[in-house]
């Protein structure tokens, strides 16, 4: 079976694994927002699938809908907000050397992480 976690902002759930990428559903609470952070071995490619709200890549702020993309290379900050009145879901690529979740410096988080 493959990881599925809750967490204070929503949850997600491993889709797929291998040596060379991952692929997570994530759903986002209404209001809740990740930490600013950034990764040192993968990069991330996200479709957006359900809900309204913002994404920050390097101090840039976007608006995102359904069927939107966002992309980040390795090392670059990034957050999603649901801002929104339902859940935020997207579908994470991640490709990279290593796709553990102790890959994550946060810059900001509003849970204290």
């Amino acid at each position: 079976m493959l990881e599925k976690s809750d967490r204070p902002w929503g949850k997600y759930e491993v889709l797929q694994e291998s040596a060379t990428h991952k692929v997570k559903c994530i759903w986002v609470n209404p209001g809740q927002r990740l930490s600013y952070q950034r990764h040192a071995k993968r990069a991330e490619h996200w479709f957006i699938v359900q809900g309204t709200g913002e994404v920050t890549i390097d101090g840039e702020i976007k608006p995102f809908k359904p069927g939107d993309t966002v992309e980040f290379g390795i090392g670059v900050l990034h957050r999603i907000a649901n801002t929104g009145g339902e859940q935020v879901v997207f579908v994470e690529v991640q490709t990279g050397t290593y796709f553990g979740e102790d890959d994550i410096e946060r810059i900001e988080d509003d849970f204290g992480r």
